[in-house]
């Protein structure tokens, strides 16, 4: 790239850094040392409000890198991840969002321990959620190297390394010194900045082609080498019968996924009522929705425009398409149209990453503090107490997370937080499910429903091609897989399951009527929430 597309995007990141740092600023001089400020926000935001910073939350570089760049390589089958990505949110609409803002306090195990032993529910939960957390964390780290490596035309891999690191460090600040008033506000912002960015380039696609979606579609299918096949299933996942599991297997994952996503869930907390968390939802889908609707739009568009050649050859994954095609909509490498394109929407990303990264650092930082650390320390634990132990675990995570992402970097970014969702789906899901639906469901259910799902998900992906045994491996140079496919979601999903039926129908335990019975009218009728 030119010196003028890096001075010009990296005036906008510093821009955007400097907006976001001055919200920080701004929220850390107002009192927010007690544990609800801290994790929640104070309980203060409307539905819209917290309807658009679910959406930037959500909507990460998964969505706006790896989605359009796995369409614009695989045609037909990059839209698994849009199709998956929209439609788990029916599941978080009609299945969790209210419950859990009525049975919760700040994370997702208050709402397991409510009816359970607290000790072993809370320890396993925020265990698992800590887990998912760091695994979304790589994603954005990969993604945030990625757009530097383009932005520098690949000269230098100590570039992409620092550009981590700076990931990680501004995503300490912002949860340590803001909680997650100043995080709610950034996502905001960001959530605004890429839907607007979306919709520019979606309109200079679709008037490049005058509107004619057909021919939009036909010129991606022939540059691609592939045909009419690019239009059909089956480029990526119709190879094989482990190829056709995988399809199966991942779609499983991002639609179950989304419902025990730490991140997601704590926003519930953020409203003052069921029912805005209900609003919050819908506001949401209708966000989220459109966004993933043009990102069809511009992953076959960088296909007919930048060609998947090209694309490949600037990112092996496809992690920057949308960078490249909005040079190509500006009027290609060199000209002032493609320069201040390109840098707009390289900001972007770059601003999607560090809004996404916020949240998931304060939740998996909540997690540590509020039911790792305060359960191992009670009764003696104060509130005041857990708000700097969850400040200094921001660090920890962004430690280790900056050190995954950059053993992971050159990996798709929507395939890294499929395994997340895989994850979040066998280990999250199945508790919360039992735990506010299963009237006999017992502690030792709980626990062996966390840790069912989430040792397998983890020991297959393991064993998996995705760690070692293929090229495009974490370790291409040795070979221990024994397991086939690349996402574990059709198996692991369901062990979650069966490990929690199987805990419970074997616990000695007697279930708490008493206890179940309240908490499902508090999660019904918001009855004694907080």
């Amino acid at each position: 790239m030119t010196g003028h597309h890096q001075t010009l995007a990296l005036l906008l990141f510093s821009a955007f850094v400097a907006v976001t740092l001055g919200i920080t600023t701004w929220v850390s001089r107002k009192r927010h040392g007690s544990a609800e400020e801290f994790y929640a926000g104070g309980r203060l935001f409307s539905p819209m409000e917290n309807g658009f910073a679910i959406a930037g939350d959500y909507m990460s570089a998964a969505s706006f890198l790896g989605v359009t760049g796995l369409i614009a390589l695989f045609g037909y089958d990059g839209l698994l991840y849009v199709v998956g990505f929209l439609v788990a949110w029916l599941v978080v609409l009609f299945l969790v969002a209210e419950l859990v803002r009525n049975c919760g306090r700040f994370t997702l195990a208050d709402v397991i321990a409510a009816r359970m032993s607290e000790r072993p529910v809370r320890i396993a939960v925020g265990t698992s959620s800590v887990t998912v957390s760091v695994l979304y964390l790589v994603a954005q780290m990969v993604g945030a190297g990625s757009l530097v490596a383009l932005l520098l035309g690949r000269t230098s891999e100590a570039a992409q390394a620092w550009t981590v690191i700076g990931v990680g460090a501004l995503m300490v600040v912002y949860v340590s010194l803001g909680g997650m008033r100043a995080t709610t506000w950034i996502q905001i912002v960001k959530a605004v900045l890429l839907l607007s960015g979306t919709v520019v380039l979606t309109v200079l696609v679709l008037l490049h082609f005058h509107g004619d979606i057909d021919r939009l579609l036909f010129t991606a299918a022939e540059r691609s080498g592939h045909g009419k096949a690019f239009l059909a299933p089956g480029l990526k996942y119709g190879g094989s019968w482990s190829a056709r599991l995988d399809f199966i297997s991942l779609g499983l994952a991002l639609v179950l996924g989304t419902a025990g996503l730490p991140h997601i869930l704590s926003r519930f907390y953020t409203v003052p009522t069921a029912r805005a968390a209900r609003r919050s939802a819908v506001w949401s889908i209708g966000l989220i929705g459109s966004f993933y609707l043009m990102t069809i739009v511009l992953g076959f568009g960088a296909a007919a425009l930048v060609g998947p050649d090209a694309v490949r050859a600037s990112n092996a994954s496809g992690n920057t398409a949308v960078p490249l095609l909005a040079l190509d909509l500006g009027g290609g490498a060199g000209s002032t149209g493609g320069t201040v394109l390109f840098a707009i929407v390289a900001a972007v990303a770059f601003a999607t990453i560090l809004a996404v990264v916020a949240g998931i650092t304060l939740a998996s930082s909540a997690s540590v503090a509020h039911d790792l650390y305060a359960t191992l320390r009670r009764p003696h634990a104060r509130r005041r107490g857990e708000v700097a132990v969850a400040r200094t675990a921001a660090v920890g995570i962004g430690v280790v997370a900056i050190a995954l992402g950059l053993l992971a970097r050159d990996m798709n970014v929507a395939f890294l937080v499929g395994l997340a969702f895989a994850v979040a789906a066998s280990a999250n899901l199945p508790v919360l499910l039992y735990s506010l639906f299963w009237r006999n469901f017992t502690t030792r259910g709980a626990v062996w429903a966390v840790y069912g799902g989430l040792v397998p998900a983890l020991a297959l992906v393991v064993l998996s091609p995705v760690v070692s045994g293929s090229p495009g491996a974490l370790f291409p140079g040795v070979d221990f897989q024994y397991f086939p496919l690349q996402n574990p979601g059709i198996v692991s999903v369901p062990l979650g399951f069966l490990a929690g039926w199987l805990g419970t129908v074997t616990s000695d335990e007697v279930p708490d009527e008493a206890r179940h019975a309240e908490t499902e009218v508090r999660s019904l009728t918001g009855a004694g929430a907080v």
